[in-house]
């Protein structure tokens, strides 16, 4: 597996040691020297001094052979845009990390459905400690051929809940409206911008790729061209 990461941030650092120790190859792209000539010390891996959301850079590293696309600047814009291009150019999958929670749905409806909110992951996972809730369980209770999966509803999509129209063996457990957590009726109207989640038979997943372009970690079927899934 080829992973590429735009941004010599820290979490650079830490997920790209992490493949690398696992035996996948890594490239770092980062415009800033110092930047770079720190993380050669820690990373055996390939480096490239440039701006990262440049089409013309990006083709440096064989786009086409590329599994996954990492773009961690500090700059949230910037790492929209590398996104972007990264997609547009076919890299296999696209990870954008943003601070700014405002800009999640725009990823979103610009076809970037990877979005990394470390504060908000952090945050919830702290709060399920405290509250003595193990992060983990969701995933032992999704067994077998069941799947978790999660989509944000787009203008064409608000409609009353019984008139989705979702595929054989789907069903909304509950959803998410401006982050408040609420359980669906059947007459619910669902609003541009609520966050659905679902459970579904994995033969169900790509209808609902397709259709509503995300999914959650855990609902994803392995990448056309069969790299491994990010965990």
């Amino acid at each position: 597996m080829r992973a590429v990461f735009i941004g010599a941030s820290t979490l650079t650092s830490m997920t790209a040691a992490l493949l690398l120790k696992r035996g996948h190859e890594v490239v770092v792209i980062d415009h800033d020297k110092s930047a770079i000539d720190a993380l050669r010390e820690k990373l055996d891996c390939g480096f490239i001094l440039a701006d990262g959301s440049k089409p013309r850079v990006l083709r440096e590293v064989d786009p086409g052979h590329c599994d996954f696309l990492f773009c961690f600047t500090g700059n949230d814009q910037s790492n929209i845009i590398a996104g972007l291009v990264g997609r547009s150019l076919g890299i296999g999958r696209v990870f954008v990390k943003i601070n700014d929670s405002d800009f999640e749905h725009v990823c979103i409806e610009l076809g970037l459905p990877d979005v990394i909110i470390p504060a908000r992951t952090i945050g919830r996972h702290l709060g399920e400690i405290v509250e003595g809730q193990d992060p983990l369980e969701i995933s032992a209770m999704v067994k077998g051929e069941a799947r978790a999966f999660e989509a944000v509803i787009r203008k064409e999509d608000a409609r009353p809940l019984n008139e989705l129209d979702l595929p054989a063996d789907t069903r909304v457990v509950c959803f998410y409206r401006k982050g408040e957590f609420r359980m669906p009726k059947d007459d619910e109207v669902l609003e541009p911008g609520d966050e659905i989640v679902l459970i579904t038979h994995a033969r169900q997943l790509p209808k609902l790729i397709k259709r509503f372009g995300t999914a959650v970690p855990g609902g994803k079927p392995p990448p056309e061209n069969g790299a491994p899934q990010a965990s």
